[in-house]
């Protein structure tokens, strides 16, 4: 893991906290139609529940030695998810267009999808999926991270997050996935 990568996510997540609560515009409400609209939602979607899984199948189908990889990267990325699910219902962060955008609620018990803005969990599942995969295979690292910052810019150009949750989401991710490869045999 790259300390740098994560203060630098961490930085510019705090960074965007104070420039958001300035009431700088940072929301950029486009509107997306037909094939543009249809392929970015699928490539929001890289690191959910669908794709992970998919994910570790292929990595014990094509891996000429699996052993425990296709458990890493579900464990990263579940964890990741759990971790992001607490995360939004402690803080309650209101998404963007909505009454109250922005602001932090409190906790809540009771999912609610308008107050789970922070942070990103599609960000975060995204860079935990994209940096297993790289560790396992540094060869198609490339691919893996395109996917992952692509799905991350998604959810800020889909107006579905602000630019901190985003950040914050992806050094979420990042951390855990690295924390969940070092609990995997090298």
């Amino acid at each position: 893991m790259s300390v740098t990568v994560l203060i630098i996510l961490v930085a510019a997540c705090f960074v965007f906290f104070v420039i958001e609560r300035l009431g700088v515009p940072t929301t950029l409400e486009l509107h997306f139609k037909g094939d543009i609209k249809r392929e970015s939602r699928w490539l929001a979607q890289y690191g959910q529940s669908v794709c992970t899984p998919v994910a570790a199948l292929l990595v014990w189908q094509l891996d000429p030695d699996p052993k425990l990889k296709p458990i890493m990267v579900i464990a990263a990325v579940l964890a990741t998810s759990i971790a992001c699910m607490l995360l939004k219902r402690l803080l309650g962060r209101v998404r963007p267009g909505r009454e109250n955008a922005g602001r932090f609620l409190g906790p809540s018990l009771r999912h609610a999808n308008y107050r789970e803005s922070f942070p990103s969990s599609h960000s975060a599942c995204a860079v935990a999926l994209s940096a297993s995969l790289a560790y396992l295979y540094p060869h198609g690292a490339v691919t893996f991270w395109a996917l992952g910052v692509t799905c991350a810019l998604l959810r800020y150009l889909l107006d579905a997050h602000w630019p901190s949750d985003v950040l914050g989401g992806s050094a979420l991710g990042y951390a855990i996935a690295h924390a969940v490869i070092m609990l995997f045999p090298h």
